[in-house]
């Protein structure tokens, strides 16, 4: 996807921004290159998930797995001062 001259002016008026003439060409290439990717994300989406898909059902992240830690009574062990199974702390507050 191509963005014009007249659009770059565009966004750097409304995040007022001042640019350049080679400045804005260059940046006229980037958000176009960017926007090109954004297309080509949009494309394999449409693959991996097909071509209809429910956007608010669909959840990307992985699953929550509670995994076995080490040992508190370990890490405890190493604090340099406690109270039963709390770390003591200077106090902050006065």
């Amino acid at each position: 996807m191509s963005i014009s001259l007249d659009e770059v002016n565009r966004i750097a008026k409304l995040a007022r921004l001042s640019f350049e003439e080679e400045e804005k060409q260059k940046l006229q290439t980037e958000l176009s290159a960017i926007l090109d990717y954004v297309d080509q994300l949009k494309a394999i989406q449409s693959k991996v998930l097909g071509e209809e898909y429910d956007k608010d059902a669909l959840n990307l992240m992985r699953d929550d797995v509670a995994i076995e830690s080490a040992d508190p009574k370990l890490f405890l062990d190493q604090v340099p001062s406690r109270h039963d199974d709390y770390i003591k702390v200077k106090s902050i507050l006065e």
